[in-house]
Parts: C-alpha cells; structure tokens; sequence
C-alpha cells in the first residue's frame, strides 16, 4: 500500500482484499508494527545493536544444539519423524531434517529445552527461541537471505515481542499464561514475515493470524515436558502465520486494538492492565534488543538473582550447609507465585524453575549449570531437605515498583549462630545492565556445543555468526550447525 493511500485511509472504509470487501478499524498500533517489520533497514540499525543480535543468536544457538539431544527433544523429533516424510529444513545439532513449520517447531523447543536461554526481564519472554527457529526456517527453505537480511530480520522481530511482552505487563503471566507462548508467536511471525519480504499489508495479516494461534498455560512448569514445547509452537505458528499470509490468507487487522475478542482485551482481566502504546513505543529509536540478558545458570530467570546473591554472600562469609538455619527470599509476586513454590519431585522442569530447589543446588554442588541437572537430581534428598530451608516471600515494594524489578530480592541466610547475612540484587550477571562480555558468551557457546562439535568446527560457527553480515548466501550457516563425526559426545557435560 503506497504512503498516499496509507495517509487517506479513515477507520470504517472498505477496502478491497483479494476477493473478499473488508471493513477496515482503527489499528495504528497493529499497522506500525507491520511497517516497522517489514521498511526496517540494515543501516538504520545502530552498531551497537547489530552487535548484540549476533551474540544473541549465538547464544540460541548453543543452547539449541545442547538441547538436541535432551529426552523430551528427542521424543518430540522421533514423533514428528513418523508423523512428516518431508526433508527440507534442518533440525540444529542433529543430521535431521523435517519440513519447515515441523523444524521450527524443534528447535524452539531445542533452544528452551534446559532453562539456558535469553530473557527479556521486562516482557517476561525468551526472545531467541520464539523467533530464530521460525525465521531460519523460512530463510533456509522459503526464501534466500544474504547475512545482512538475515541480521536485519532478527533485529526487526526480537523488537516486536517484547513490545507485546511489555503493553501485556506481568500481570499476564500471573494469571497464569506463558508469555513466551502467547507473547513470542508475534516475534515469529514478525521475523518470519520479514525473511518473505512481505509488505506492510501482508505483515499486518501475518500478525493478526499469529495472534489467534497464542495459547500456552504456566501450570506447565510443575514438571510437564510440554513447557520445553511452548516457544517452539510459537515459532511454528508465526512461521504459519507468514507462509498464510505471502499467499493471501487474511487474519485480524486489528489484532491488538480489537475491543472485543482482540488479543490484548483477551489475554488481560481488565483493560487498565495492558498499555496499548507500549506496542509500538519508541520502535526504531529505542531497541529492546539492548535490554534482553543471558543465562548462566541452567534455571529460569526469575531465580537467577538470588543465586548470585547467594555466591556474594558466601565469598565474604563462608559457611556450611549445616550452619543454615534458614533462607528467606524477599521478592515480587510475580517471584512468588512463578517459583516461589514448594518443590514437589516431579521431572526436570519442576526443578529447573522451582527457586528452593535451585538454591539447595548451588549450595550443594557449588554452581546450577547444566551438568548439575542431571536426571537424579530430580529425587535428591539433600537437595530436597535443603528446599525445606528456603522460604519465598512477597515484599510489596518490589512488587510496587513494576516490571522493571521483577527479579529483584532481599536474600537473608539465617545461621544456627544468631547471625544473619544479607544481599540484595536487582538483576543478574548477564543481565541488560551487565551485560556479558564476547568472551563469556563464546565461552558458555563451546561449553555446550562441544559434545557435537571438535574446536575447529565451533571456530568455524562462531566466526559465520559474528561475521554475519559478510555472508551472502545466510544458508552458509546450515552446515555448521550438524553434528562433528570427531566430537566425543561425553564432553557435553562435563564442568
């Protein structure tokens, strides 16, 4: 639609698509996105920004090639194989291919299959494993992408997600739906979209299909394997979304905005708790990119600052675990209610994202990385007695002071001498505010890859990742992404 028409255009017209007359409403916020996805350039991109975007998809991509070979990944990609003769897209970390929605759909759940993934705090959403599988897909098998298209797609949809994460506020995953789920199909679908070059009409359909396909439920996280599943059904319905959309398939043009049945008023239990203009607040001077963090404990988020106060408290007071009286954590309720919980042993999940349960881990084994979640742990008993010691509670000044210090806490060890030590934290180490160096990135990206992968095979990744925008041909990746014959898979899990 050409700029005279979009500026003619009054809420209540009909409009002509394909075949069928459509009563346009009043989408601004729906239509700037649309035109942000699909008019953004690799050179109105800051520098800074395009930095950061390679080493988030390096780190997505770690995590998904460590993941491959997770059980719940491995059922997933054994079941599709019987289910999907197609071969066109390529599973990460593995020698498999399936059709594209199908790998999509894979390695999201590849990416989030170990709790290592990124996390933009605020939006409460792991941007990386909703958007790349649906993006590299289409630019794989659909669609032919030089580096520099396939950077500045990335850049365009991990902006979009978090957008919704934040109009939606934490309120949405404290009612009880998954964000990354609900929230990260309209990065999917955004990236998705822009890998197909579709205008800013299309777009705007492709959006309005994904929203209809959000679902996803938080009860997931006590010890279900389909939370691991949850961003890559994301993926493979904003990648949908995108295909329905190139071939002139409709969706809801007001997708956001509708007051009834749109995706804000539906997914929020009052319309006070979700701000419209936080959707397209900023879009192309403010990047969300800059404000996403990495994980380097295998946990959910929302635990990660209490484990690094609790490392800061035990540098300057060493202490043994039977000196603990009692740990108390003071956080959000968001904190509460998504891990504040008494651990019950059931499966993997339920341990990565339960907080008493991660606290005993670290105490116990010195660090809460990947090989400190073995199958075993899951039923450990000094574990579990330790959990019993920590208490997760609401401190309302946290919780009033909004999204932005939803991971902040008070950490107090109580000790059997009398004493009590004490830390707060706003955010973690690899957070937005301290974000991690290149080398800790590339080194978290070799510790594990390095059971798929010999040294020479990482370098060659890590150099087409960081150098991204010197490829011309972005399927140059697919290769470096299959598993090395010479790797010797024990190493995967090793410290």
């Amino acid at each position: 639609m050409d700029s005279g028409f979009a500026a003619s255009r009054r809420p209540g017209m009909t409009v002509r698509i394909g075949m069928a007359a459509h009563t346009e409403t009043n989408n601004p916020h729906t239509r700037r996105i649309a035109e942000f996805v699909s008019g953004l350039t690799y050179a109105q991109i800051p520098a800074a920004v395009r930095e950061r975007i390679k080493l988030l998809i390096l780190d997505s991509l770690g995590c998904a090639i460590y993941g491959a070979d997770l059980e719940w990944c491995r059922i997933l990609r054994g079941t599709l194989q019987k289910l999907d003769a197609t071969r066109t897209t390529s599973i990460w970390g593995t020698d498999a291919a399936l059709s594209s929605p199908h790998a999509a759909l894979l390695n999201g759940t590849q990416v989030q299959g170990f709790e290592l993934d990124d996390v933009h705090r605020k939006a409460v959403l792991h941007v990386g494993a909703v958007t790349l599988p649906a993006l590299v897909a289409a630019a794989e098998s659909h669609a032919k992408l030089s580096g520099r298209d396939l950077l500045t797609a990335a850049v365009a949809a991990y902006e979009i997600g978090p957008r919704v994460g934040l109009c939606m506020g934490q309120e949405h995953i404290g009612q009880g739906w998954h964000s990354g789920a609900t929230v990260g199909i309209f990065s999917a679908a955004a990236g998705a979209a822009r890998a197909l070059a579709l205008d800013a009409d299309k777009t705007v359909h492709a959006l309005g299909i994904a929203g209809t396909q959000s679902s996803g439920l938080m009860a997931a996280q006590y010890g279900a394997m389909v939370k691991r599943m949850h961003a890559g059904r994301a993926a493979q319905s904003g990648l949908y979304a995108a295909l329905l959309a190139q071939n002139g398939f409709t969706g809801i043009v007001d997708v956001f905005e509708a007051p009834y049945g749109g995706f804000c008023t539906t997914f929020s239990r009052s319309q006070d708790r979700f701000n419209l203009a936080e959707l397209s607040a900023g879009l192309g001077e403010r990047f969300e990119t800059m404000h996403i963090s990495l994980k380097f404990y295998s946990c959910v988020g929302s635990n990660h600052t209490t484990l690094d106060a609790l490392r800061d408290i035990r540098a300057r007071r060493p202490f043994a675990i039977e000196d603990i009286d009692e740990i108390v954590v003071h956080g959000s309720k968001v904190t509460v209610d998504h891990v504040g919980w008494p651990y019950r042993p059931e499966g993997l999940t339920a341990a990565q994202l339960n907080l008493p349960f991660c606290v005993a881990t670290l105490l116990l084994e010195g660090d809460a990385f990947v090989d400190k979640f073995g199958p075993t742990c899951v039923s450990d008993e000094k574990r579990i007695a330790l959990s019993r010691k920590v208490k997760v509670v609401e401190d309302p000044e946290i919780t009033a002071a909004g999204a932005a210090f939803r991971h902040k806490v008070r950490v107090e060890v109580r000790l059997r001498d009398g004493s009590i030590e004490r830390e707060t934290r706003e955010a973690p180490r690899g957070s937005e505010q301290s974000f991690a160096g290149a080398e800790h990135i590339v080194a978290k990206f070799r510790k594990l890859t390095r059971g798929v992968m010999r040294q020479e095979q990482q370098d060659a990744l890590i150099d087409a990742v960081m150098g991204l925008e010197e490829l011309a041909d972005s399927r140059a990746l697919i290769p470096l992404l299959r598993p090395d014959e010479g790797a010797a898979p024990s190493a995967a899990l090793e410290g």
